[in-house]
């Protein structure tokens, strides 16, 4: 599927994402993904369902969603190249992810974010209500290790 607007294209179709550039903004521009192996990246878009925005044929951003399409989505690697900003797009690629048929009905979504929290309450994220009842395992240093996933 696509949605277009302006000159600016959204695409779910994984054969037109560039993994290159993708692979180069979150390892070298995102706080969340520094240094990620681009082996990661291509496994992480493989098991998920993604989002490309372009204008043109060039890409300018990206997200994807981890889910089972049932009861649980969790948004991650969303951004929006620099040069991109501050023209909805980030707004528009929200709205565009939220209305996705396959995404519908969803119990739960869940995200992490530094700095981003007004675009997202727009869409009815909100802190967690209790978050002691939510655990986790964070590796900081997995990207910054060769025993990290082999690609150090």
């Amino acid at each position: 599927m696509h949605w277009q607007k302006e000159n600016y294209i959204i695409s779910d179709e994984k054969e037109k994402l560039d993994v290159q550039y993708i692979h180069r903004y979150l390892s070298n521009k995102s706080y969340w993904a520094e240094n990620i192996p681009l082996e990661t990246v291509k496994k992480s878009i493989e098991g998920s369902t993604c989002f490309g925005i372009y204008d043109g044929k060039n890409q300018i951003g990206f997200a994807r969603v981890i889910t089972d399409k049932a009861t649980f989505g969790y948004l991650a690697d969303v951004f929006i190249d620099e040069h991109y900003r501050q023209k909805g797009l980030s707004m528009w690629l929200m709205e565009v992810i939220m209305a996705y048929p396959e995404l519908q009905g969803l119990r739960r979504w869940m995200l992490g974010t530094k700095d981003a929290h007004g675009l997202y309450e727009k869409f009815g994220f909100e802190p967690l209500e209790n978050p002691n009842r939510v655990m986790h395992i964070y590796n900081s240093e997995v990207y910054k290790t060769a025993g990290g996933n082999g690609n150090g």
